[in-house]
């Protein structure tokens, strides 16, 4: 479950919007922020919402390194056809973790086609990497525009209140573990760069 606060209320209600049976009104939707801060988390709520809205709907979920090596395999191949076929029959597409492939020509230009041919057919998408468009070294200017032409939305620092509602919600999970309330407050005072690190302190504790 995601858990919903300050740090992350605007992508988290602009993937809630994705996820309708109503077409929002931005597309693409682009998500933002550091490593650990919950992007894909909240990419798999999306999917899940998305599914139980839209019963029969394709839904694909991919990194962006995968995009780019079945793109390869694709064009190694001669199956570029099936690739495309693939990917645009797709009602809701999203990509995870872009910065990876930033800088790469090719696949950059088959992004933006795929981009392009989804926006056309009033297909959706999503996206996630670590900083705003605009910020990506060595992205092609049209890509750039068609990403910040959609809902750019920053998933933030997780706040010392939703740091203690992830530690909580964990141990309502595992009854059988007992965790003293100072141990609680330990570890949500001191993890606070992102949610990772305060679940990888956690888990090392158990």
């Amino acid at each position: 479950r995601f858990q919903m606060s300050r740090s992350n209320i605007l992508a988290a209600n602009a993937a809630r919007r994705m996820a309708m049976t109503e077409m929002p009104q931005f597309a693409p939707l682009y998500l933002c922020g550091g490593t650990g801060q919950g992007k894909s988390h909240l990419l798999h709520a999306l999917a899940q919402d998305f599914a139980a809205n839209h019963p029969s709907a394709n839904i694909i979920m991919m990194s962006a390194e995968k995009f780019m090596m079945e793109f390869v395999t694709a064009m190694r191949g001669g199956d570029m056809m099936a690739f495309k076929a693939r990917l645009r029959a797709a009602d809701l597409l999203m990509l995870d973790d872009l910065q990876f492939v930033i800088g790469k020509n090719s696949t950059q230009e088959e992004l933006l086609h795929t981009i392009d041919d989804l926006m056309v057919s009033g297909k959706r998408l999503v996206v996630t990497a670590d900083r705003p468009p605009a910020m990506l070294d060595g992205i092609d200017a049209r890509l750039m525009s068609r990403l910040s032409g959609g809902l750019v939305a920053d998933i933030e620092a997780p706040e010392e209140e939703l740091r203690e509602r992830i530690i909580r919600q964990r141990l309502l999970d595992m009854p059988m573990i007992d965790v003293p309330e100072s141990v609680i407050q330990f570890l949500v005072k001191n993890f606070t760069r992102n949610i990772r690190e305060l679940e990888g302190a956690l888990n090392k504790l158990l």
